[in-house]
Formats: structure tokens, sequence, C-alpha cells
């Protein structure tokens, strides 16, 4: 499974239950080199860990949204909220793909493996760019494939999403690249942290795994930014 790379002392910062519910495949807080005074905003922020790291980062005078669309983790978000008293926190019911967010209000949008999730990414990335201020930062974690994964036989692909849900819908990181300049971003880069094994995924084996290898699965951090 594929999950999120947080430091000891991050974790610290935080409820048990919302460092337990990170099911991404970065840091995204960490890619986005936060400063006091800026407004963020998770794009599907789950058990709240990446709005709380966020919340700390942007005070005093500084606010991070948190944006999910199920019940359940908003209802877990704002517990782990009040047990780690953040006040600078506001959790938001929504779909990435229509953020209840007017234009040009945030500074930074963050996301962990989320985006790949949605069957709309093209929608979900023009809201990150609607909701960005004029020189604001686009800094996620997500799930690429560094080849083409048309390439793949259905059955390897299918394992491939068994393995990890955090796989099912990756793009290229040549369409994210394509994605995000269409959308209007500039400075667009995708940086790979970390390819997985094929040999890890399960139900592989001979063929299989050489086919994987050919086109690699991989963690990065995707950074753009909206022109001045």
């Amino acid at each position: 499974m594929v999950c999120g790379s947080y430091s000891e002392a991050e974790r610290g910062e935080l409820p048990r239950l919302a460092a337990d519910a990170s099911l991404g495949c970065g840091n995204p807080v960490a890619l986005a080199t936060l400063s006091p005074g800026e407004v963020v905003l998770d794009l599907g922020s789950g058990g709240g860990i990446d709005v709380l790291l966020s919340a700390r980062r942007v005070a005093p005078g500084g606010k991070a949204y948190g944006l999910d669309m199920t019940d359940e983790m908003l209802e877990l978000a704002r517990r782990n909220q009040a047990e780690a008293g953040v006040e600078n926190v506001e959790f938001l019911k929504g779909e990435i793909e229509a953020v209840p967010l007017p234009d040009d209000h945030v500074d930074v949008v963050i996301s962990n493996c989320v985006i790949n999730l949605s069957t709309e990414k093209p929608r979900v990335i023009s809201e990150a760019f609607r909701v960005l201020k004029p020189g604001g930062r686009f800094a996620i974690s997500d799930v690429v494939f560094l080849g083409e994964k048309d390439k793949l036989p259905p059955g390897v692909a299918r394992s491939v999403e068994l393995w990890s849900g955090c796989i099912s819908g990756a793009l290229e990181a040549k369409e994210y690249e394509a994605l995000l300049s269409q959308a209007g971003f500039d400075d667009v880069a995708v940086e790979v942290t970390h390819t997985y094994p094929p040999e890890q995924v399960a139900g592989l084996a001979g063929e299989d795994v050489e086919a994987l290898r050919a086109v690699p699965v991989a963690s990065a951090f995707i950074r753009a930014r909206k022109p001045e």
C-alpha cells in the first residue's frame, strides 16, 4: 500500500487518529513551503492531517481549509481538530470538481493522492486554478505512471489498482503536465520521489513484472503556479 511520508516530529504534532487516517502518497505540506499569513486549501482532506499541519505553519494570520465529500471523514477531521486545539481551520463539505470557495481566494492548493481518483481531472485542476490568487501555488503529492500506461496489459493494470487504491485512475506524468498547462498554470514540474518496484505488486510475476517495469508507477511532487 502506498502511504504518506511524514516525519516523527510531524506525527507528534497530531492526534493519533489523524496520523493513522493518512492514506496519501507523500507530504504536500513539506512540498508547499508554507509561510505565516497564507491561506491553504487541501483537496480531499480526509482525516485532516495535512490541514492541521498546514494550519500550524500559516499561523499567525493564515488559515487552512479542508474539503471532503463524506460526512464520516469531515466528522473525524473536526474531532481531530478539536483534540489538536487548532483554531485557524475550516472543514468544508463538497466535491473537488466544484470547490465551494470564491475566485482568487487561496495562496496554496495542496492534495495528497486524491486528484487521481477523480473521473473529471480537468475540472479539478480548473477549480484549483480558479480559487488560487494570482501568483498562487499548486503543490500536491500524487501517483503517476512513468510511461505510456495504455501499453500495460489489462490484467497488470488491474493488479496495480487492487494493490493500491491510490493508483486507480493515475495519470502519466506527461498527462499531468499537459492538464496543468492547459488550465493556465506556469512553472509546471513533476518531481518523482519514489518508484515502486513491480515485484511489490501482489499477483504479478514473470512477464507481468517486466511489463510494469517498462511503465513504472511512482509517487511524485507536482508543482505549478498561477500567473500573476
